[in-house]
């Protein structure tokens, strides 16, 4: 299966603004739907942002208008652009598979803390 690590996380002020990045282990990946996930202190982890082969994306209400997905499948690389960044923003962010059933290994994240 296609594996991912995940950089580009770090402590940002509310407003501010972060982009990670997504490395993916396969050629493959292409030809997969992939997706940003997030998982707050004490909460479940949540699909935040999803791009299909064809990069039709797909957003949570909650950072709508403030987060850009993207890819580049020569680089076997997935981005997630963040802006105006809120405190309830804050958390573990992971990529991987679109379809979650698919899923059979999540990486370490990497961590986002914005500030009030």
């Amino acid at each position: 299966q296609v594996q991912f690590v995940e950089s580009g996380g770090g402590w940002v002020q509310s407003g501010g603004s972060l982009r990670l990045s997504c490395a993916a282990s396969e050629t493959i990946f292409k030809l997969y739907a992939v997706a940003w996930y997030r998982q707050a202190p004490g909460k479940q982890r949540e699909k935040v942002a999803t791009i299909t082969s064809i990069e039709t994306t797909n957003y949570v209400d909650s950072v709508k208008g403030r987060f850009t997905i993207s890819r580049d499948n020569a680089k076997n690389t997935m981005y997630l652009q963040m802006n105006s960044l809120k405190p309830e923003d804050t958390a573990v962010y992971f990529c991987n598979l679109a379809i979650v059933s698919a899923i059979q290994y999540w990486g370490k994240g990497t961590l986002v803390t914005v500030s009030a």
